[in-house]
């Protein structure tokens, strides 16, 4: 969605902000605060404090009205903030969406009985058409509704969906046969069959999700806010037997209980894990959005989170390792003959040839030996195409035949002419598959001339990136459908740490099945019909949105952008995710240790002076160690929001030391951040005269 989305910077955007805002108001329904437990607690918190400050007015004191009001609006902007924290991650959601839903609309769509009857249409609304009818579209029309190709190809525009603004080829078989709906076709025409029911497409799915309207909390998370609400559990009952004690000191001492209920209410609020329960639904929500960012619509949270704990991946040699185009590096002759004969030989046969190898056999034999300008219609030739039964392709220039193909089939064609297959070439052959290439034999006349070696190129920078994976813990797997020889060639050059040669469905699925007993994560991307059983059974599965519905139907990612290199960028933003969640947890708590000292010897000073040691502060006061430390409270919040939408700055190193550095950073952090902003506010509260 590069030309739907918004930038990193959309935290600033007006728009997004002014949502926000009063999305914030909008959250203070209570069902709505019910699905955060901690900050549920915060808003009855808010709810009590206000109902005590209203008492107060008709001289009722728990506290003084002006503390009681204090401490009130204080933990409603802190129930407030931790709205906005929300509302502004699913703000980036909502603003991409809105383009989503624009290519989005109700058109009519053009019902067939079958592919033999075109011309018998009936226009329905798209809203009407149900999955297996057939639908025709032409040229300059929108695709009705989700579906596969099963007669015609045509010209698709796309870029409502992906923001690639190049068109793509739809056509029937094969893994490009899937369209989605709201997609326009450009040229010629298309017969579609529906494969979703109305509010089932893809673009309905996509705009919920990147909404986070449909977005389910994920085991870890539901198993951390479990963890918080035990937390606030067991600082309820801490306050209450403070409240309690002191009630009982204070008879024994003959003296007025000095710590009110408000007081105490915001001493829970203050130890309560509120800081990370203010901001757990928003760092799961922007870790969606990163990946939406990223061109990718995840089917789940936990598909995301599955992503960072992702210590296998397995990756397609070809468009991902390599650049899917082999080249041709070299003629190898054999048995006596010259190598620019080879050449010519080999060039010849590749004129008519439009693959990205035949042409760089052609582009190969120019620069080499500068054979170049030749007149294809003066010299009458034939050229025979390349045919899967022959496994040849070749030409003939009147009583010259010439042939280019696998070593086996151009030794089984010139043995059956009467030539021979010299052990020379039998030698070449095998080098060029040790050093990983593809020998393509050439003879002419049925004698053999030599080889032309084809390369597979490695994309830069592709060792590097396995490198930095190897560091996290992640071994990497190429599968290939090449022979043992050319892949272990291949996968020694790009670096990774094992392959799969001549892989099949079944080849793939045991290997996941291997991994995944062995206690092991695997991701790994697929488009086709053939790897939808593998995809069905990898923890994490990316599908391309150019490949088939069945591939789509069993990845629990799908890549707008059909690019295999994109599951490195998935297992980023899933380890991300992951970091900063645990980064900001680690902060929260130690920000609670930390408050535990602020508040505590201040608060109860009075009725046990030994405390006054703990006061390590020096705050002014009861009223002001809790007000600064209520109000430290709400601001940390907004602070960590830009932390929490952006996410903890991505490292490649082990888990364990990542894990180690966090700890440093944010829980030594947690624990310092109090110690110097709950006295900054306390002496500022003083300066202006509020305690």
């Amino acid at each position: 969605m590069d030309g739907n989305t918004h930038t990193p910077n959309a935290l600033v955007d007006k728009k997004i902000l002014i949502r926000a805002v009063k999305d914030s108001f909008v959250k203070l329904h209570p069902k709505t605060q019910a699905k955060n437990p901690v900050m549920l607690l915060v808003f009855i918190s808010a709810i009590l404090t206000t109902i005590l400050w209203l008492i107060s007015l008709f001289g009722l004191k728990d506290a003084s009205s002006g503390y009681t009001l204090a401490i009130a609006v204080i933990l409603w902007f802190t129930v407030l903030f931790a709205n906005f924290a929300e509302a502004i991650a699913e703000g980036r959601g909502k603003a991409q969406a809105d383009s989503l839903r624009a290519a989005k609309k109700d058109v009519a769509a053009h019902q067939i009985p079958s592919c033999g009857q075109r011309d018998t249409v009936t226009v329905v609304p798209s809203t009407a058409l149900k999955k297996g009818d057939l639908v025709i579209v032409k040229a300059g029309e929108q695709i009705p509704a989700d579906g596969e190709v099963i007669d015609g190809a045509a010209s698709v525009d796309e870029s409502a969906i992906t923001g690639e603004s190049a068109p793509v080829i739809r056509e029937s078989g094969g893994d490009r046969s899937a369209v989605t709906g709201g997609t326009t076709v450009l040229s010629d025409w298309i017969i579609v069959q529906v494969t979703s029911e109305a509010g089932e497409s893809f673009l309905d799915k996509m705009i919920a999700m990147v909404e986070g309207a449909s977005r389910k909390k994920t085991p870890n998370e539901i198993a951390l806010q479990i963890f918080l609400v035990a937390l606030s559990i067991i600082f309820i009952l801490v306050t209450l037997s403070l409240y309690t004690y002191s009630m009982f000191s204070a008879n024994q001492a003959g003296i007025p209980n000095p710590t009110s209920v408000t007081t105490l209410v915001a001493l829970l609020v203050c130890l309560a894990p509120t800081t990370i329960g203010a901001l757990l639904s928003a760092i799961g929500i922007a870790g969606m959005s990163r990946l939406n960012r990223a061109n990718v619509l995840a089917m789940s949270g936990r598909a995301i989170e599955a992503a960072g704990d992702v210590d296998i991946l397995m990756l397609d040699k070809t468009g991902t390792i390599t650049l899917g185009n082999r080249q041709a590096c070299a003629f190898v002759p054999v048995d006596g003959a010259g190598e620019r004969e080879l050449a010519d030989a080999a060039q010849l046969s590749s004129l008519a040839d439009e693959t990205p190898e035949g042409r760089s056999v052609v582009i190969l034999a120019k620069e080499q030996f500068g054979i170049r300008q030749r007149n294809l219609e003066e010299n009458h030739l034939t050229f025979i195409p390349f045919s899967a039964k022959t496994r040849m392709s070749g030409v003939n220039d009147g009583d010259t035949q010439i042939r280019k193909g696998a070593a086996d089939s151009v030794k089984e064609y010139v043995l059956a002419h009467g030539g021979s297959y010299s052990t020379e070439c039998d030698e070449a052959v095998k080098e060029i598959s040790r050093q990983g290439g593809t020998p393509l034999v050439v003879a002419k006349n049925f004698r053999i001339l030599g080889v032309i070696h084809l390369k597979d190129i490695i994309k830069q920078g592709v060792r590097e990136k396995f490198a930095d994976l190897r560091k996290m813990g992640i071994k990497t797997i190429m599968i290939t459908g090449d022979n043992p020889l050319t892949a272990a060639s291949i996968a020694a050059e790009a670096g990774v740490d094992d392959f799969l040669a001549e892989a099949t469905p079944q080849g793939k699925l045991k290997m996941i099945r291997d991994f995944q007993s062995k206690g092991h994560l695997v991701a790994m991307t697929g488009d086709g019909t053939n790897d939808a059983p593998a995809l069905a059974q990898a923890d994490v599965a990316v599908a391309m949105n150019s490949g088939t519905q069945a591939a789509k139907e069993a990845g629990n990612m799908v890549d707008l952008d059909s690019s295999p290199t994109k599951l490195i960028d998935i297992v980023r933003i899933g380890k991300q995710l992951l970091m900063t969640r645990g980064s900001l947890t680690t902060f929260s708590i130690a920000n609670d240790v930390a408050k535990y000292f602020a508040i505590i010897p201040a608060l109860f000073m009075g009725l046990y002076p030994g405390l006054s040691a703990l006061n390590i502060m020096g705050l002014h006061s009861p009223q002001s160690a809790v007000l600064s430390a209520i109000i430290y409270n709400a601001l940390i919040i907004v602070a960590l929001i830009p932390l929490a939408l952006r996410g903890v700055k991505y490292r490649e190193v082990p888990a364990g030391k990542l894990l180690s550095r966090n700890l440093l950073i944010y829980g030594l952090g947690g624990l310092a951040a109090p110690f110097v902003f709950v006295k900054l506010i306390d002496m500022l509260l003083v300066f202006f005269g509020v305690a």
